[in-house]
């Protein structure tokens, strides 16, 4: 298990760049950052991220998820959002949690941000859509009204059953220019994404935290046994005093966005 020290951080300033220029970067950063540097044959580079106890929670059963990542965790993620082109989330994690979806613990850039709402529904007043020069994206359904704020970029996609496909919004990003894509959450688009074979990489950051009972990380379709389940090479990363696996999903990642099964 490779582990990432405080003093690591000196050499971070250099990796948002180096990934988007396609060098390879600094130590201790190339073996957990450098898979992220090259797009996939899919044509996008897709990294879902998680912070749960050890128990496997996001939240308590009220909801609360504050402080479930420490600072490592946090800084984990936010070193994730300054080496992607874009940060997707749910429109529920927004309603929720209000996130900035900015990049404030580390040095980088601010990405992209998007979020996924069929309907619309979402206040522009939130702070994903905070005229901050960052750019800001809605995806919706084709039938779905215009959002409010006209410096809103709107994707609308046609309906896939009940909700809109994974592979047509990576799609949609990618023609946007925005080919290096974080899902950040929360659990039921990452489940979501996960399902449909469209992340490359999984980063799952456990704290030293157990709850006993909540929400889970992932909500997938069941399996009726064990050997059913997906097993996927994973590295493991000691960052600080959390434990992040980096689960790598290449295998499963199809163009058209249906997994596939062992």
């Amino acid at each position: 298990m490779e582990a990432l020290t405080v003093e690591a951080t000196s050499s971070w300033s250099e990796v948002p760049r180096r990934i988007r220029a396609g060098e390879v970067l600094p130590e201790p950063w190339e073996n957990l950052f450098g898979p992220l540097r090259a797009t996939s044959p899919c044509g996008s580079m897709v990294v879902g991220q998680i912070g749960q106890s050890l128990d496997g929670r996001i939240a308590t059963l009220s909801g609360h998820s504050h402080d479930i990542s420490g600072s490592a965790g946090l800084d984990h993620l936010h070193r994730l959002r300054s080496v992607v082109d874009a940060v997707v989330v749910g429109a529920g994690t927004v309603r929720a949690d209000d996130p900035q979806l900015t990049v404030r613990r580390v040095s980088g850039p601010n990405p992209a941000r998007v979020a996924i709402d069929p309907r619309a529904t979402l206040d522009t007043g939130a702070r994903i859509f905070a005229p901050d020069g960052a750019r800001r994206l809605m995806i919706t359904l084709e039938q779905a009204p215009q959002p409010a704020s006209s410096d809103v970029e709107r994707i609308a996609l046609p309906r896939t059953g009940t909700l809109i496909d994974p592979a047509a919004i990576l799609d949609a990003l990618s023609a946007r220019g925005l080919r290096r894509v974080l899902i950040e959450g929360g659990p039921r688009t990452i489940s979501y994404f996960l399902a449909a074979g469209c992340l490359d990489r999984l980063h799952v950051m456990v704290a030293p935290l157990i709850l006993g009972s909540g929400l889970p990380s992932l909500a997938l379709p069941p399996v009726a046994r064990v050997t059913d389940g997906l097993r996927v090479p994973t590295h493991t990363h000691l960052v600080r005093d959390e434990v992040l696996f980096d689960c790598d999903l290449s295998a499963q990642r199809t163009p058209g966005g249906v997994a596939k099964k062992s």
